[in-house]
C-alpha cells in the first residue's frame, strides 16, 4: 500500500496527526505539562453529560455534602440543544478533547485505508477519497464514542462520583507534577467529600507566584477546567 498515494492522503494525514498528538502528550509528560488539560482549558466547559442529574442530587446536599446549587446553569439542563446532545454522545466533558480527537483520527484514518485497500484488491483501483471519507466518517464517530466511554471508565483522572467540580472551590489540593505559574498550570490532586480522588490543573491566582511539587494550595476560583489557587497557610486545612 502506498500510504502517500493521492487517494490515501486524507487518511494517512489523519494517522500522522494522531502520531503528532501522541508525541506531544509524551513530551508533555516528560516536562510535567498535561497538554490535553491545557486544550480543555481553552474550550468552554460542558455540563451536559449523562451524569448531570446525579450531580444535581449531590449538590443539593446529599450525605453530608454542602448545599450547592448553580442557579444560572439549572434552566439550561432540560433544554440541551442538538449540538450539546451530540457532543455529550461523543463523551465530550467526560474525556479530554485531545484524546477524543485522537480516537476520531484513528477511526477515520484506519477505516479509510481499509476501504481503499479492499477497493484496490477487488476492483484494482482506489475510490475517489471524498466518497471514501463518508463511510470513514460514519465509522469514526461511533469509534470515538466507544473509545471515549472505555477510556472514561479506566482513566483515574476522571470524576467517578457525582460531585460537581465547582464544589472543589474552597478545598485544598496538593501539587503532584510540574511547577505552576500563571498561564502554566500544574497537575494537582484532592479528595472530595465522598473520598474520591480527583486530578485537576491548578495555577496561582496572582502573577509572580509559583507552586512547586508537594505544595498544598487552596482553590479559590475556577476558569474553564483550570483552578486558581493560593498557598494554603492554615494547618487545620489540609489535603487528604
Amino acid at each position: 500500500m502506498e500510504l502517500f498515494h493521492p487517494a490515501l492522503i486524507p487518511f494517512t494525514a489523519a494517522l500522522i496527526v494522531l502520531g503528532l498528538i501522541a508525541t506531544l502528550e509524551l513530551v508533555g509528560l516528560l516536562f510535567g505539562v498535561a497538554f490535553s488539560g491545557l486544550v480543555d482549558s481553552a474550550l468552554p466547559e460542558f455540563e451536559f453529560d449523562a451524569d448531570a442529574e446525579f450531580e444535581m442530587d449531590a449538590e443539593l446536599g446529599g450525605d453530608g455534602g454542602p448545599l450547592h446549587v448553580d442557579g444560572p446553569d439549572m434552566p439550561d439542563m432540560p433544554t440541551a440543544g442538538p449540538l450539546s446532545q451530540f457532543l455529550s454522545w461523543l463523551c465530550v466533558g467526560k474525556v479530554p478533547v485531545l484524546i477524543l480527537l485522537a480516537a476520531f483520527l484513528l477511526g477515520f484514518g484506519l477505516s479509510g485505508l481499509i476501504i481503499q485497500e479492499v477497493s484496490q484488491g477487488l476492483l484494482g483501483i482506489y475510490i475517489w477519497p471524498i466518497l471514501v471519507a463518508i463511510p470513514a466518517l460514519i465509522v469514526a464517530l461511533p469509534t470515538t464514542r466507544y473509545l471515549g466511554l472505555s477510556i472514561a471508565k479506566i482513566m483515574p483522572k476522571e470524576e467517578t462520583d457525582a460531585v460537581s467540580r465547582n464544589a472543589f472551590i474552597g478545598a485544598v489540593a496538593t501539587i503532584i507534577r510540574g511547577e505552576a505559574e500563571q498561564g502554566k498550570p500544574a497537575e494537582a490532586k484532592l479528595r472530595d467529600v465522598n473520598g474520591t480522588t480527583h486530578y485537576i490543573l491548578v495555577e496561582p491566582d496572582q502573577s509572580g507566584l509559583k507552586f512547586a511539587q508537594g505544595n498544598e494550595v487552596l482553590l479559590v476560583k475556577k476558569s474553564g477546567s483550570i483552578f486558581q489557587a493560593v498557598i494554603n497557610t492554615n494547618p487545620v486545612l489540609g489535603s487528604s
